[in-house]
Parts: C-alpha cells; sequence; structure tokens
C-alpha cells in the first residue's frame, strides 16, 4: 500500500549508462545499440549531468563528441519528485527519459515514460482498498458502511448516501489523487435527496 505518492526513486533504473562528454560519436552509438537506449546523459567532473544526446542529435550530427553533440542544460529530475510530477516534466518538455540527479546535480539514476506508466499497473483491489481507508474511512467516518467503492480497470466508481453535499467533491479529488486511478465516477448522493417526497 502506498500512503504517501510515489516518487522517482521508487520507479528509477538505478547506475544509468552514460557518456563523458568527450566520448567520440562512435561510443556513443555503440553504447546506445548495446543498451537498447535512445538518449544518454552526459557528465562532466564527478558525475554531474551536464546535457544529454539523443538518437536525434546524432542524426544531425553536429559535432563528433558526445559534449558537441548534446542538448544542454539537460531536463533532470530530482529522486523525491513525485511520479506525477516527473511526468508533468516530460509532457512539458517533449522527453521520454529523464536523468536523475542529486542536490549537487550528480546522476542517481534515469526514469523512462514507461517507468512512470507502472502506477496505472496497480490492481483493482489494492486500489479499491486505498480509497476505502485513505479516502472513504477519512472523510465519510460515520457514514462509510452506506458507501461502495468499486474499481474496474482503474476506474473507480463512489456510489452511496452521504449526509451532506460538500464532502463529494472533495472525495472524488481524493481518489483521483490516488496512484493508479484512471477516471472517477462519483455517484454520491446527500440523503436530503433520498427523504425529499418530489
Amino acid at each position: 500500500m502506498h500512503d504517501s505518492p510515489r516518487t522517482v526513486r521508487d520507479v528509477m533504473t538505478r547506475d544509468p549508462v552514460a557518456v563523458d562528454r568527450d566520448a567520440p560519436f562512435k561510443d556513443v552509438v555503440t553504447l546506445m545499440d548495446r543498451w537498447k537506449v535512445s538518449t544518454l546523459p552526459v557528465l562532466e567532473g564527478g558525475g554531474r549531468v551536464v546535457g544529454v544526446v539523443s538518437e536525434a542529435d546524432l542524426a544531425r550530427a553536429r559535432g563528433v563528441t558526445a559534449g558537441e553533440l548534446m542538448n544542454a542544460p539537460a531536463v533532470t529530475v530530482h529522486a523525491d519528485a513525485t511520479v506525477a510530477e516527473a511526468a508533468r516534466v516530460m509532457a512539458r518538455r517533449g522527453v521520454k527519459r529523464l536523468p536523475v540527479v542529486d542536490g549537487t546535480g550528480v546522476l542517481t539514476g534515469i526514469v523512462s515514460r514507461a517507468d512512470l506508466l507502472k502506477v496505472f499497473l496497480r490492481a483493482d483491489e489494492e486500489l479499491t482498498e486505498e480509497v476505502r481507508r485513505e479516502v472513504v474511512d477519512r472523510l465519510f467516518p460515520l457514514s462509510a458502511d452506506h458507501i461502495r467503492v468499486e474499481v474496474a480497470e482503474g476506474v473507480v466508481t463512489l456510489t452511496g448516501w452521504i449526509d451532506s453535499p460538500e464532502p463529494a467533491p472533495v472525495a472524488e479529488r481524493l481518489t483521483r489523487a490516488v496512484e493508479g486511478v484512471v477516471d472517477v465516477r462519483c455517484r454520491l448522493c446527500p440523503v436530503s435527496v433520498r427523504d425529499d417526497p418530489h
């Protein structure tokens, strides 16, 4: 169970393949082929990330070393960033892999789009249990027994009667924030609607 948002540290690849800025063009190509990656972090001075070289950079061949070919500065992320934050950086910057760095810019791992998508592979049963515990039991301690949580393919449906309408949007928002949830259908109704003769 995950009581706090999953972080990059939880899903990243440790000890990633990287190159020094003076690595020759051919060495960069060889490493990419051997490790089946399309992007390599470029390092200098004790493992500090100074750029990234991609297959696209090699195809344009603007230089003969990694340092001449790379895009700089590198788009990076810290290990304690949430998976959602890293996904937003990737989407905004149009990249598929992010070097993970520590506070001094030293490479500690790499995270790919595929790594970030792993959170959506959580079992429906696991999501049901977390939504029940973290959302329903906390928001509706007195009426939790009257609320049903159903999850199918990551889509959560909340149904039942609640004392007032105010907590319903909060419940939906908190459920949506649970990692692995694809969508939320909130069908919580205030008791007053049930009792209304009209």
